[in-house]
């Protein structure tokens, strides 16, 4: 299991028609419980579903996911979920279940609670270490973006900014997202809707995860709910 704290440089002004997503710099880490590759898990009834993965209500701790409270953050199961909130400027959290997969389809309903709508959350996913993995990010005030973090250095993959879409809840509205890492294809959907796709070769294989962030104003509070993890 993994949770860590990250800090991020933010470029540009013009939040309207863009928003920048810099360097990530890694302040601290928790301990990882190893698993074996493509490992089977859940704390939920399959339901006869023979292609989950793993599955999440966040109805007990079972999941293995790291938590953490201090004066700065929460990472926690409550309210039926999980909750991340990030009390300080330009920092993002994240936890992953200490799990290993190939390809993948993810799934995710999330929505914020307070703090700014300039945030961003999501899905992580092909997670080997805490500089190496990709997210797949959208924002309260309607952006997305799929990134990547490699060997310490972040981007968005296809562009340098996130960029805004209609389909994406704004506010404190609940938007499903669901991320499908086949191959070297990255997709993003939110809400049902395809919103992106990128390819990129780097990562084959590691854990899930979810994530949520900052940027100018402190204070974002998102609670994740119904985790799942399936083969495409």
């Amino acid at each position: 299991m993994t949770s860590l704290l990250i800090h991020r440089t933010i470029h540009g002004t013009t939040k309207l028609l863009s928003r920048i997503v810099g360097v990530l710099v890694v302040f601290f880490s928790f301990s990882l419980t190893a698993c074996s590759p493509d490992a089977f898990f859940t704390n939920l009834p399959f339901s006869g579903d023979n292609k989950v993965l793993f599955k999440d209500d966040f109805s007990s701790t079972s999941g293995g996911w790291t938590t953490q409270r201090d004066e700065n953050t929460v990472i926690d199961y409550e309210n039926g979920g999980f909750r991340i909130w990030v009390n300080q400027p330009n920092f993002d959290y994240w936890s992953v279940p200490g799990l290993r997969f190939t390809d993948v389809s993810i799934d995710v309903d999330a929505r914020k609670l307070a703090g700014p709508d300039d945030n961003d959350y999501g899905i992580i996913c092909r997670y080997k270490d805490q500089d190496n993995f990709y997210g797949f990010l959208i924002s309260s005030d309607g952006y997305y973006g799929i990134s990547i973090r490699k060997n310490g250095d972040h981007a968005i993959i296809g562009g340098q900014e996130m960029r805004p879409n209609t389909f994406i809840h704004t506010g404190t509205t609940l938007n499903h997202i669901h991320a499908d890492c086949i191959g070297s294809t990255l997709t993003l959907y939110v809400n049902n809707e395809k919103i992106a796709q990128v390819t990129d070769p780097d990562f084959t294989v590691g854990d899930v995860g979810l994530l949520a962030g900052s940027f100018a104003k402190n204070g974002v509070d998102i609670l994740f709910q119904n985790f799942s993890v399936r083969k495409p």
